[in-house]
């Protein structure tokens, strides 16, 4: 199947599948004018490719999950990089966390219209937000 049938059949742009083959991703065979040609798979490929990007994974560690998945193999290997990768989101999250927090402290530090939202240091942001959390 050609790039714009793949595309159309798997929900994806022409510009992604052109990614996917750059990165090692997905394969295409070439015609003798250059155009690229898919097997019929190549659109289930591409739903586990989204798949795994949706699961916040990058492109290097989709390429180096993709043999495992392929060959229907769980290692200790393929198990320990997806616990890593979980492992990032998590700080990701803890890291968005803390930012959401020091922003809430703001609004509430700058909810009054007399407060003028002037700068506060994160210290005192945190003391503040503290101290009016409490009852």
């Amino acid at each position: 199947m050609r790039i714009g049938d793949l595309a159309a059949q798997s929900g994806v742009s022409v510009r992604a599948l052109r990614y996917y083959e750059e990165q090692g991703l997905l394969e295409a065979n070439r015609s003798g004018s250059g155009q690229r040609h898919y097997p019929e798979s190549a659109a289930d490929r591409v739903q586990l490719i989204q798949t795994l990007y949706a699961a916040g994974l990058s492109s290097r560690t989709i390429a180096e999950l993709l043999p495992c998945v392929e060959a229907k193999v769980n290692t200790p290997e393929s198990r320990a990089l997806l616990t890593a990768e979980r492992d990032r989101i998590d700080a990701q999250i803890a890291a968005l966390t803390r930012t959401r927090d020091h922003l809430d402290a703001v609004i509430l530090l700058c909810g009054s219209p007399d407060s003028g939202c002037a700068w506060i240091p994160d210290q005192d942001i945190a003391a503040q937000a503290n101290h009016s959390a409490t009852p």
